[in-house]
């Protein structure tokens, strides 16, 4: 491999993108342990609380995880009385879940802590150049989801 085929670490864009999801997750971990969730769980609960009735598999990809990871989390939010599942499907084989008054509860504290995760990121960066980076952020996703030319 030649010197100009080498990523250069320090001015790699997907570098300096993983270093940022590992800082950002390290810190939700941190931030949402007092609260018996790990980012799977938040994630689950955010995604029922903004579109509640979404099924296992919708919830996997809101989340990033497996059918099955969601499906065992589900059955344990279930259990714990976090969210709740109607016993038969309306249409197809979906069970719809929703939050719980508890899961409600737990959910907005823990929002409340990784909201100012969030604040904590973004605050060295002006409303101009948080659009900006969302922006280049949202180009990254579009190219890398295309098919490869």
């Amino acid at each position: 491999m030649g010197q100009d085929e080498q990523i250069d670490l320090p001015t790699s864009l997907g570098y300096l993108l993983k270093e940022a999801s590992s800082a950002l997750r390290l810190a939700m971990e941190e931030a949402l342990h007092p609260f018996g969730m790990t980012i799977t769980h938040y994630s689950c609960l955010e995604l029922l609380a903004q579109r509640a009735g979404l099924s296992n598999s919708e919830l996997a990809r809101g989340a990033f995880v497996t059918r099955q990871s969601m499906n065992v989390l589900l059955h344990s939010l279930e259990r714990d009385g976090f969210v709740a599942r109607d016993k038969e499907a309306a249409t197809g084989r979906s069970l719809p879940t929703r939050l719980t008054p508890r899961g409600r509860r737990s959910l907005d504290d823990a929002s409340r802590a990784v909201r100012a995760i969030e604040v904590r990121m973004l605050a060295g960066l002006s409303p101009e150049d948080q659009a900006s980076v969302r922006t280049a952020l949202r180009g990254m996703i579009t190219a890398l989801r295309a098919p490869a030319r």
